[in-house]
């Protein structure tokens, strides 16, 4: 005879969110009870597939008894717990944070991050001009500090890395997030290809020894493109297209359907400008995928358009 678990069905708990009484299921984070409620909150760092890191800092929220603001995507809620998502100490937080990162990294192509800057008075340019960017960060050492010049603000900036035919990379777009090295490792793909390399300021995402990617234990699974939320990786096709201005993504279609290289039965959404194939992703929501896809899923549609 089997003898069949079955786990007890989940309360709901009761909070203050913003002065209102809000009730959801046990288990679930601040940030589930924001989203539910509408209440927008940003996040970078947060992925809907991996595990919080904790990393970027613009989520955070104040809970009444709590000496720091707390992540919202990976605090789970409480019993009459108070939160403020809007208060003066929260907004002041999060424009710092995205004062911080615009001033050090190239947000152009990280969504809503200018309605976040707007809503929150940030202003990343007080800081001074971004200083030049760097050709040597992948081979500096932990404890090589520049002495800053004090005119200009201290930035990733570095030439973008394409050393493959697939996705490319441009790590002055790089907030550390850890998303990439998570979809690359334990969480998803198990390959491990990917780390995070020196440290401080210094540190970067990199391949061992700083490989090229066709050198390293890369499988082109394409899972970190996947998860990056600003750009930072990116596929070769969006690239140029972004690079010569014709990329548009208004004007876009999106098309699900299934795989057909093999029998798994992933999912695919097509993204098609003008006739043609400029990326491919994978509804987070199929229980197939969760969003992950092959070399093949991922990139192995170009004999669809061969002329």
């Amino acid at each position: 005879m089997t003898i069949v678990e079955i786990g007890l069905p989940k309360r709901l708990v009761e909070l203050t969110l913003d002065g209102e009484p809000v009730r959801v299921l046990e288990g679930a984070t601040i940030l589930d009870a924001c989203t539910a409620q509408g209440k927008s909150i940003p996040t970078l760092c947060y992925g809907d597939t991996l595990k919080p890191a904790n990393a970027c800092r613009v989520c955070m929220v104040e809970v009444e008894g709590s000496r720091t603001l707390v992540p919202s995507c990976s605090r789970k809620v409480e019993p009459g717990m108070v939160v403020k998502t809007d208060s003066e100490r929260t907004n002041h937080s999060r424009k710092l944070v995205l004062e911080l990162l615009g001033s050090a990294t190239d947000l152009s192509t990280t969504p809503h991050v200018d309605e976040w800057m707007s809503a929150c008075g940030a202003d990343p340019s007080r800081f001074g001009p971004p200083a030049p960017p760097s050709a040597d960060r992948d081979d500096r050492h932990p404890g090589e500090h520049e002495e800053p010049d004090g005119q200009t603000a201290a930035t990733v900036r570095q030439p973008t890395k394409v050393d493959n035919p697939l996705y490319v990379r441009d790590l002055s777009k790089c907030i550390l997030c850890y998303k990439c090295v998570d979809a690359c490792g334990d969480q998803w793909q198990n390959t491990f290809a990917i780390s995070v390399a020196g440290r401080g300021f210094d540190s970067r995402i990199s391949t061992e020894f700083s490989a090229p990617l066709p050198e390293s234990a890369c499988v082109y699974c394409g899972n970190c493109i996947e998860v990056c939320p600003t750009g930072a990786l990116s596929f070769k096709r969006e690239h140029d297209k972004r690079e010569d201005g014709t990329w548009d993504e208004e004007a876009q279609t999106r098309t699900t359907t299934i795989c057909t290289f093999c029998g798994v039965g992933c999912n695919l959404t097509l993204h098609v400008q003008d006739n043609e194939i400029v990326k491919v992703t994978s509804p987070h929501e199929s229980t197939v995928t969760h969003g992950n896809l092959c070399i093949k899923g991922r990139f192995g549609w170009q004999h669809v358009q061969n002329r």
